[in-house]
């Protein structure tokens, strides 16, 4: 806690701090008028609308775990699980690799049927976040144990992926991800100028536009953010300048220049047509398939806002798109003005209660039986020490 003393001192380096970062604010100020001209008052359309997310097992919170199981698990809004898998952060990668593929070589899951199609053996050749089965066999303590959570988004990109390219929808359709169209967990190669995101979502793009040729469905592609670095930088200047003003919904592309000048990461932004590629910044235009704007669905000056990404090849349907989802929004809850079919995946998605007591029983017996027969009662010393904490914290 503070000292009373000092209380006096932080206010007064607050407010200094504050006057002087003024003018920045001012500067916001000024930049975000540029919105001005694009912002446009969005209609509710109706459309199916699917969104699947997987499960954050970081979360789970067992009582006992010594290993770090991580469930991996993505579900949709539907509640249909399209895909399960459980690993810990020492699992042998090689082996990890070969079980998205049965004898032949044949994709067996969401996975194994992306990294077939972008011609990756390993996960390793789909994500330099994946570390290779060697490294982790020889040098285990450099491992980082956050390389789960990267195969964890591999699993949902796949999901998505695999839904879209090969299973198909019978009506038209909104899919809506849980976060932006980009990523930099995917590939890049160098030497063969190979960008396994764009690549992939190439793949999404064509498989969408052949939907549509041969069955005359409509299926839009879009990413949604409750956070990002444009909304940190721009939400206060945006009310104050009131540049979505109160009574409908509306939305507004974002500039380039305040995309550009939001983003830590540069990479996330597309290259200028005819621009030759830096060498030295490597990586432009390799993790980002998304056009961005910044969009209210409530009709109140004050509801939020939310960084939403479309298929830059969709960007000419946004007023119908944001139409859709408008509608979609109406039903949200508990989240308002959120769309309704994420927050059933987030929802479905959710491991707790009977599914959380069915896992720690699972880790419980996995772990029983790998000891031996003797020293099993150890377990349930372990098992009520747990409890008996967990207990006392609550």
């Amino acid at each position: 806690m503070f000292d009373p003393e000092e209380i006096p001192q932080v206010k007064k380096a607050i407010k200094e701090c504050a006057l002087l970062d003024r003018k920045l604010l001012d500067d916001l100020r000024s930049e975000v008028v540029e919105m001005k001209p694009n912002v446009r008052v969005i209609k509710p359309r109706a459309i199916t609308t699917f969104s699947l997310v997987a499960s954050d097992s970081t979360n789970n919170k067992l009582t006992y775990d010594p290993f770090y199981f991580q469930l991996i698990r993505v579900v949709d809004s539907n509640g249909r699980n399209l895909c399960l898998d459980t690993i810990t952060p020492t699992t042998d990668t090689d082996i990890l690799s070969k079980r998205q593929f049965d004898e032949l070589g044949n994709a067996k899951t969401a996975l194994g049927c992306l990294m077939k199609d972008l011609g990756c053996k390993t996960l390793n050749d789909l994500s330099p976040m994946i570390p290779t089965g060697e490294k982790m066999r020889k040098y285990p303590e450099q491992i980082s144990k956050s390389w789960v959570l990267t195969y964890r988004d591999l699993c949902e990109w796949a999901v998505l992926y695999e839904t879209i390219c090969y299973e198909g929808f019978t009506n038209n359709t909104v899919v809506v991800r849980d976060g932006l169209l980009r990523s930099k967990i995917f590939k890049y190669y160098k030497d063969s100028k190979r960008a396994l995101f764009i690549e992939m979502m190439s793949k999404i793009n064509n498989a969408i536009n052949e939907i549509y040729k041969k069955k005359k469905i409509k299926i839009f592609f879009v990413g949604l953010a409750k956070h990002s670095q444009v909304l940190s930088r721009y939400s206060l200047a945006m009310q104050l300048e009131d540049i979505f003003p109160k009574g409908e919904a509306r939305y507004a592309k974002v500039p380039d220049a305040m995309e550009a000048r939001s983003l830590i990461w540069k990479e996330y932004m597309k290259k200028v047509d005819g621009e030759e590629e830096d060498e030295d910044e490597g990586e432009i235009n390799k993790y980002n398939m998304g056009s961005l704007y910044l969009v209210r669905f409530g009709k109140q000056a004050g509801n939020p806002m939310w960084a939403i990404d479309l298929l830059e090849s969709q960007s000419s349907s946004d007023a119908e798109i944001f139409g859709y989802l408008l509608m979609d929004t109406m039903d949200g809850f508990p989240v308002p003005h959120y769309p309704s079919c994420l927050q059933k995946a987030l929802e479905h998605a959710q491991i707790v209660d009977f599914d959380l007591d069915i896992l720690q029983d699972e880790v419980v017996k996995a772990i029983r039986e790998i000891l031996p027969t003797e020293k099993q009662e150890i377990m349930d010393h372990q098992i009520l020490s747990k409890d008996q904490t967990s207990n006392r914290q609550s």
